[in-house]
């Protein structure tokens, strides 16, 4: 039914070959555009887009504030700007006592 065809990378310009397995499984999963880039390309397109996808680069840091832990008094860093209206946890107090706050 299918047979081998030859494409022309949209990136690199090379001519590469959709096979017809290839066209077969495009069928099966109901893609009905032929592929635009060679293996190669598709495979460097996939590793740049891994750090964060569409090209959105990586995640910035998150600004963390100075805090005192209310359960016991040690200095620590929060990712919110503590208001003094609610008590604040170190990582420690945080974690053993997760089930109560």
């Amino acid at each position: 039914m299918y047979q081998d065809r030859n494409l022309t990378c949209k990136d690199c310009g090379a001519e590469f070959v959709f096979s017809a397995s290839e066209q077969e499984f495009y069928a099966e999963k109901g893609f009905v555009n032929d592929p635009g880039r060679c293996p190669e390309c598709r495979a460097a397109r996939k590793q740049q887009n891994r750090g964060g996808g569409f090209n959105r680069g990586p995640r910035p840091q998150r600004e963390m504030h100075p805090a005192t832990c209310s359960a016991c008094g040690a200095e620590t860093q929060v990712p919110f700007r503590p208001s003094g209206d609610r008590p604040v946890y170190c990582s420690d107090c945080f974690s053993s006592n997760r089930n109560r706050y």
